[in-house]
């Protein structure tokens, strides 16, 4: 049976004198994976740091969300000094800290096998975004905030990022992410156009 993992209800979001969002509400269960789409600066970012508990702005309305959230912004959040996989044995996921096997299999997944020690600072662009999103191969919450996941990767990476949701919603666990090009995630996806709830 589906869980509720996360709640928003009747939910406005100012920024400054200037109201972005209004009524938003959205019931996210167990095994759903959603879509918050919409041009650039209507409020899609905004919207998920508030779901998160994050925001850096006002909202008002009800936000009830599970314990178990991992949320990963748009940037990625790696230092530069240190190496791929000590990024990731640094960041501790919602089951602990990993394990170098934990860390190196998740590199492996998104096509990083052989970058283990490259420090960050040296890898490219779509490289480090990579290194990013294994932290979603390894034990983690059960709800995801993702903000642009997609960016920087290549038609190889977007796919594997795609299959990654698929296996983490059936696994009980649900995902929300913002994104400005449509998924290929067939019917597991649902989509909200966040410009439907625009303040202006």
């Amino acid at each position: 049976m589906s869980e509720t993992l996360l709640s928003v209800s009747d939910v406005s979001i100012n920024k400054g004198l200037r109201q972005l969002l209004r009524g938003v509400d959205l019931a996210v269960k167990s095994g759903e994976i959603w879509q918050l789409r919409g041009g650039n600066g209507v409020g899609k970012t905004s919207l998920l740091r508030a779901m998160a508990g994050l925001a850096r702005v006002e909202v008002f309305g009800s936000i009830d969300r599970c314990d178990d959230v991992l949320y990963a912004g748009h940037a990625t959040a790696l230092k530069s000094a240190l190496s791929a996989r000590d990024n990731l044995l640094s960041h501790p996921s919602g089951m602990g800290m990993p394990t170098s096997v934990e860390v190196d299999e998740a590199l492996a997944r998104v096509q990083l096998r052989g970058y283990e020690e490259a420090k960050a600072g040296r890898l490219s662009a779509g490289q480090k975004r990579r290194v990013a999103l294994a932290r979603l191969f390894l034990p983690n919450g059960r709800l995801w905030l993702l903000d642009e996941p997609f960016t920087a990767l290549d038609s190889h990476g977007i796919k594997v990022l795609e299959e990654r949701f698929i296996e983490h919603a059936q696994a009980g666990g649900a995902v929300v992410f913002t994104s400005h090009q449509p998924a290929n995630l067939g019917d597991k996806l649902n989509v909200i156009d966040v410009e439907q709830f625009s303040g202006e």
